[in-house]
């Protein structure tokens, strides 16, 4: 169910944000376990069946899922260069694509997250385990119609502010997901 792959470089791991989490994580170490699950370049429908298996965990209030992702990475080096002129500068059609994502996910609905993703193509590293976490939350809610969710996004930030085609920028946001019954 979980195939084995070949990281082929560091960079396949995509995300500095996950080596944070992982290093806040683990100063807490010993007050609880640590099970990090990598999600690499998977399809919907497996996102779909993550999402089944992992629902009844997301469901426990003793669990806590820490979901890892940069967002927009953009610029010739990461041969992403999307620009809606129409924004302003490079870096406000950076962000204005990256908030269009972040109301998507917002909306908890994997599928609009899919058809995001295919219009924009936004090089969003961990957009997989996110696929993964929106098929959790809608796993558990079909499932158990009493529990709502709600995902809010509470920062953003990119690395630069990108004025020319030969910057670049890496995005950050974090978001928070609350379950109530």
């Amino acid at each position: 169910l979980f195939p084995c792959q070949l990281l082929q470089s560091l960079a396949d791991l995509c995300c500095a944000s996950l080596f944070l989490s992982w290093w806040l994580l683990h100063r807490r170490r010993g007050e609880f376990t640590i099970v990090p699950i990598l999600v690499g370049s998977t399809e919907p429908d497996l996102e779909r069946k993550y999402g089944e298996i992992l629902a009844p965990y997301l469901a426990n209030p003793e669990n806590l899922f820490v979901v890892s992702s940069d967002f927009c990475h953009w610029g010739q080096r990461f041969r992403y260069t999307y620009y809606d002129k129409t924004k302003g500068k490079i870096y406000q059609s950076i962000e204005d694509l990256d908030r269009q994502g972040m109301q998507v996910i917002e909306t908890l609905k994997p599928a609009d997250f899919y058809d995001y993703l295919k219009k924009y193509e936004n090089t969003i590293c961990g957009r997989h385990p996110i696929g993964v976490l929106l098929n959790m939350v809608a796993c558990l809610t079909a499932k158990s119609p009493g529990v709502k969710a709600a995902l809010k996004f509470t920062q953003y930030a990119q690395s630069s502010k990108v004025t020319s085609q030969a910057d670049s920028s890496v995005s950050y946001a974090s978001a928070s997901l609350t379950l109530q019954s």
